[in-house]
């Protein structure tokens, strides 16, 4: 759910594919393809750029009530792309990760500093070069969270180079001495800009990339929330209230059910021990 330039190129490519693999003959492949163009056009001339391309800035400590004595702030990172960063919400404290960071401080009992390096229209190859390096080589997170791969299904990114990156990320983060949980590729099949066919063929893509995420970063030590299964009902029952006004990134009501469902895994991350 990220740059809406991405929306004309999704799955024109998968497109063709998909009506070859379907029998489809050359001549009906060509129109399946002119349809699935037509189709984008359609959704990125109704979705717009009303947001732009700036998160509202939320980074500060959260929960402060819960200072004591001998208590640092636990160190939150958000890394990924525009859910990530917050695009939709109206006002910083309507972000993920102010309401995340409001979360876990409640949840925790303690104050939450915030830093967000995601970035709205990021690939998650574009994460270790332009996001990573963005932090100081002393700067050690409690736990960062990266939501990343809407993109990647919109830009065609090749599964397995998605899943490279993911690692690397995971790699990178945890090598200083970050618990990492990630959550796995919303599925694009809610969006109703989207005709179908072309909205079948998002959502198909974007599942089958969050499973690839799912298995790749259990597999690499990160902890793993599927935000299709866990949020995306509220996302297709009730797409007013959930999807920002480009209806394409999630409102203050759609962040705020994300936290909510990020919370509990967060913590229960944070308190597995180390190399456990």
């Amino acid at each position: 759910m990220q740059r809406h330039a991405g929306t004309v190129r999704v799955l024109t490519g998968v497109g063709a594919g998909a009506a070859v693999i379907g029998g489809v003959g050359v001549l009906g492949a060509a129109g399946f393809v002119q349809l699935l163009k037509r189709q984008a056009a359609h959704a990125r001339a109704v979705i717009g750029t009303p947001l732009g391309d700036i998160a509202p800035d939320a980074d500060k400590v959260y929960r402060r009530r819960h200072a004591a004595p001998g208590v640092e702030p636990l160190d939150l990172l958000l890394v990924g792309d525009s859910v990530a960063a917050g695009l939709g919400a109206t006002r910083p404290k309507g972000t993920l990760g102010a309401r995340l960071a409001k979360g876990l401080g409640d949840a925790l009992h303690r104050p939450v500093r915030l830093r967000t390096v995601a970035k709205v229209g990021a690939e998650t190859w574009m994460i270790p070069e332009q996001q990573l390096t963005q932090l100081e080589e002393d700067y050690r997170p409690d736990v960062a969270v990266v939501i990343v791969g809407g993109n990647d299904v919109t830009h065609r990114v090749p599964l397995a180079d998605s899943i490279a990156g993911l690692r690397e990320v995971i790699g990178s983060l945890r090598a200083r001495g970050a618990t990492v949980v990630v959550g796995t590729c919303p599925d694009l099949g809610a969006i109703r800009p989207l005709p179908d066919p072309l909205r079948s063929l998002a959502g198909r893509a974007s599942r089958q990339l969050a499973v690839a995420q799912r298995e790749a970063a259990l597999d690499a030590g990160a902890h793993v929330v599927s935000l299709a299964e866990a949020v995306g009902p509220f996302f297709v029952t009730n797409p007013e209230d959930h999807f920002a006004i480009d209806q394409f990134h999630p409102s203050e009501l759609g962040y705020r059910r994300t936290a909510e469902a990020l919370v509990p895994s967060v913590v229960d991350a944070l308190r597995v021990p180390a190399g456990a």
